[in-house]
């Protein structure tokens, strides 16, 4: 079997690509991370996702394209002219609601009294530091029993010569070691974690 084949992309996806590849953008999740979002986000019809680091839209192409009609999805990015190319191919689309600013901040803004979103949402994608190399428990306690959290990028790599990075190693212990959720580990694509938090 070989797991690279077959992926299908939606069209949107191939969109966002070629404009991150345009102006030199790298850190788009790649197929088999892609592939995976959108089989996960079609278990949870109706759901609420959350993608902290939307980029170009690359990822937020696959989660839409596993999403049923009643699902909702809120995307975080730092970078504007990023977040317009996302906008620009992905905007049209009623599910998703783009947002330009800093995740950290949108984060306390979910806790806040006034959002209290607190065990709520039913997938979350950590694919920016705050949510993943900080603000890991804030993070963690918005997903509602059940819900998922993803990250990748969790192997090595090659630009940092195979030396592992230590804020990685910290978030797969605290992960591995949370009393809170189950987990698995795939090393596969750019390494992932699946967790889920116990009923």
């Amino acid at each position: 079997m070989e797991d690279r084949e077959g992926l299908n992309p939606p069209p949107q996806a191939a969109l966002a690509l070629a404009e991150a590849a345009a102006i030199g953008f790298t850190l788009s999740c790649d197929d088999q991370t892609g592939s995976l979002l959108r089989t996960l986000a079609a278990s949870k019809p109706g759901g609420h996702f959350l993608e902290l680091g939307t980029g170009v839209g690359y990822s937020t192409s696959w989660l839409l394209a596993g999403m049923d009609p009643a699902s909702r999805l809120v995307t975080v990015e730092k970078n504007l002219s990023h977040n317009r190319i996302a906008i620009k191919h992905l905007g049209h689309d009623p599910r998703v609601s783009f947002v330009t600013g800093d995740a950290a901040k949108f984060i306390a803004e979910l806790l806040s009294p006034e959002e209290n979103m607190a065990g709520k949402l039913d997938f979350i994608f950590a694919d920016t530091a705050p949510g993943k190399l900080t603000l890991l428990e804030e993070v963690l306690s918005l997903v509602k029993p059940g819900g998922l959290f993803l990250v990748d990028d969790m192997l090595p790599k090659a630009e940092f010569n195979f030396m592992p990075d230590p804020r990685y190693i910290e978030l797969t212990n605290r992960l591995e070691n949370h009393p809170d959720f189950f987990i698995t580990k795939l090393n596969w694509a750019s390494g992932l974690i699946i967790a889920t938090r116990k009923v």
